[in-house]
């Protein structure tokens, strides 16, 4: 992934993020909901193919001439394709940045559902995908600041806690038939609690699921391993399965909202992966790591940030490194394939597949600490994942 480089907020971050609508819900979704739509065809269609050929040709006076003249920078061809994805397609920053500055949503996608940071990361021109991800991330960080202002109702993941779920050999599924947790995600799981048992000690999951990340950090044989679960079903099923007897477990029934204020513990470890809730929801727990995690302790998170997307998804973890860094956090992203261990097979039943990608990165975040001697150690290759 492309360094983030720091920029002021533009009008086009502005723009962007007031297009760009929050609340996808869903596992392998949990960041906003990223792409727009683009309006139908202006009065000025007919302008359309012309600024789009000198976008792509990367003539910056006359795609400023255009603009002068009212030409709409939201256009797009028949294919869906803007401006700014021909100029994002063949590098042409210069003219990106222009286009963006106009009021271009960043994040609009074309009917294939490609946006101009895909072209621009497929291509390989490092400068006009920095540029693309550095606006999204600052529009993301100003929708970010004016979210924090609305009075929040309800959990976002209400509805999912009073339905139904389905459980079975291999994958657990809600209502609507889509994966809350399968089967293929064991690797990943057992990768994360090796992340979070670094240091051994107390650890603390938010979100049982299937049981994947808990199982293996039993493994680690932890003083202490606190599982904090909403749903009453999957709640049932633990209990059902002998887990409130083991010796060093401690499970908490409710909604971590709720449960965190009471916990009265730091923990050495905690892993974060909840389902239905919104990048909203994994930033307000963000905020709560400082009052649980130890100096030098490490956290994790299933990281399903727009997990249909490359370059979204991208964005959302830039997103997330510059958030937590600026809480004294070092974060670094593990990348690990996953593209052998998913086939047309994997997804029979399930209504929506969340995971699009060919690599997963794994995040580890660990809290400062001035002592210096509590750095993750890991060994090249240990996260090494097979089919």
């Amino acid at each position: 992934m492309a360094a983030q480089n720091s920029q002021e907020p533009s009008a086009a971050a502005a723009a962007a993020a007031a297009a760009a609508g929050q609340g996808r819900e869903g596992r392998g979704a949990i960041g906003s909901q990223l792409e727009v739509l683009l309006p139908p065809p202006t009065p000025k269609a007919a302008e359309c193919p012309l600024i789009c050929e000198r976008s792509a040709n990367g003539n910056l006076v006359e795609v400023k001439g255009l603009l002068a003249l009212g030409a709409d920078p939201r256009c797009h061809d028949r294919f869906g394709r803007t401006p700014l994805m021909h100029a994002a397609k063949n590098g042409h920053t210069d003219v990106v940045r222009c286009l963006l500055d106009a009021g271009t949503p960043w994040n609009a996608v074309d009917a294939s559902g490609k946006c101009a940071g895909d072209y621009a990361m497929e291509a390989g021109h490092q400068s006009t995908f920095d540029l693309l991800v550095d606006t999204g991330v600052q529009s993301e960080l100003i929708f970010g600041a004016l979210e924090k202002y609305k009075n929040k109702t309800e959990f976002s993941n209400k509805h999912y806690l009073e339905e139904r779920v389905m459980f079975s050999e291999d994958k657990l599924l809600d209502e609507e038939s889509k994966g809350i947790m399968m089967s293929w995600e064991k690797p990943l799981m057992e990768a994360h609690a090796r992340a979070v048992c670094a240091g051994g000690g107390d650890i603390l999951n938010v979100g049982f699921g299937m049981g994947l990340v808990d199982t293996a950090i039993q493994s680690y044989q932890p003083t202490s391993h606190t599982i904090i679960e909403a749903h009453p079903e999957v709640y049932k099923r633990m209990i059902a399965s002998g887990w409130a007897e083991k010796a060093n477990v401690h499970i908490i029934f409710g909604q971590w909202q709720d449960v965190l204020p009471s916990l009265g513990v730091v923990y050495d470890g905690i892993f974060f992966d909840t389902y239905g809730e919104h990048y909203e929801d994994l930033k307000e727990f963000h905020d709560c790591l400082p009052q649980l995690l130890k100096p030098g302790g490490i956290y994790s998170f299933f990281n399903g940030l727009c997990a249909d997307n490359a370059f979204f998804h991208v964005v959302y973890c830039q997103l997330v490194s510059l958030v937590l860094s600026q809480m004294d956090f070092t974060i670094q992203f593990i990348p690990l394939p996953v593209k052998d261990c998913l086939d047309e097979k994997t997804w029979e039943g399930v209504s929506h597949k969340y995971w699009q990608l060919d690599t997963y990165f794994l995040p580890v975040c660990q809290k400062g600490d001035e002592r210096e001697n509590c750095s993750l150690k890991r060994q090249k290759g240990d996260d090494k994942i097979s089919s």
